[in-house]
């Protein structure tokens, strides 16, 4: 059963940014194990594992694992890599607990605040995707932590090659497992630019170019969402879909001209703070 897509505005804390969101079981799944949040600061998903007994119980755990965040404007970055050590704690102790475990993937941005500044830190560990579009420009934020992107990177497989991939839904790193660090990126907050977070549900369905497409079509995050949905559900909807838009509509508080270039930013280091790492090339 659809739900709604639902729109979250943040401007009685950051005038410039608005945001909707919206998730759907799809055709062939009689549950939805997908989770999400989007409410400023923080636009993040979670796609659950381990069956209808586990798997929505550990996306939702780990989206309540970042509810504290929720309405401030002074998140640190140590905050969030808190709150994924939180939600890895929670879903390792559910995944002992039942009998065929559960893990979950997390994606997506929360705005930070360093020396007084506002940037997008961009964390991931699984397969769902964080995109940016600004004007005509598409990019993926967030490199998939999977089988099929590990034989992508060592040149065995090609794109083309991947569309029939017999492993493509095989993550390796979610939270709830073992060994598996969040990637961490920063980047400034820029005006006019448009973010989609999601499961794979829809990548998985949906090509980049009729991502982008339907991103340009529709200048509503809520009917943005909307289409996003019913254009997974279109292809197949084989998983629950699950989709997050956030808009930058004019600059944030603060001097954007003085942001220094996106980076990457390694799993928090033994001080709670993320170290900093150089930026991947856009996968």
């Amino acid at each position: 059963m659809r739900e709604a897509p639902t729109t979250n505005e943040a401007r009685h804390v950051e005038p410039g940014l608005s945001a909707a969101a919206g998730t759907d079981v799809g055709r062939h799944r009689r549950a939805n194990e997908d989770s999400y949040l989007a409410q400023f600061p923080v636009y993040i998903v979670a796609d659950g594992m381990g069956g209808h007994d586990a798997g929505d119980v550990a996306s939702a755990a780990v989206v309540r694992a970042f509810s504290g965040l929720v309405g401030r404007d002074d998140v640190r970055p140590d905050e969030v890599a808190t709150a994924v050590h939180r939600a890895h704690l929670t879903v390792t102790a559910l995944s002992d607990r039942t009998r065929r475990g559960a893990g979950s993937t997390l994606t997506g941005v929360v705005q930070v605040r360093h020396e007084g500044e506002p940037y997008w830190l961009v964390v991931n560990v699984g397969d769902s995707r964080v995109y940016r579009v600004v004007g005509t420009r598409f990019e993926r934020l967030t490199i998939d932590h999977s089988y099929l992107q590990e034989q992508l990177d060592a040149g065995l497989l090609t794109q083309d090659e991947a569309e029939d991939f017999e492993h493509k839904n095989v993550i390796t790193r979610a939270v709830g497992a073992p060994d598996s660090p969040a990637d961490y990126w920063v980047r400034p907050v820029e005006p006019g630019e448009r973010l989609l977070i999601c499961s794979d549900g829809l990548h998985g369905e949906v090509p980049d170019d009729a991502l982008l497409e339907v991103l340009a079509a529709y200048p509503d995050p809520a009917s943005a969402v909307e289409r996003l949905i019913d254009l997974a559900l279109e292809h197949g909807g084989h998983d629950n879909v699950t989709a997050v838009v956030v808009d930058v509509e004019a600059p944030p508080a603060g001097r954007l001209s003085d942001a220094p270039p996106a980076g990457r930013l390694s799993e928090a280091n033994g001080d709670g703070d993320p170290a900093e790492d150089p930026a991947p090339d856009s996968a």
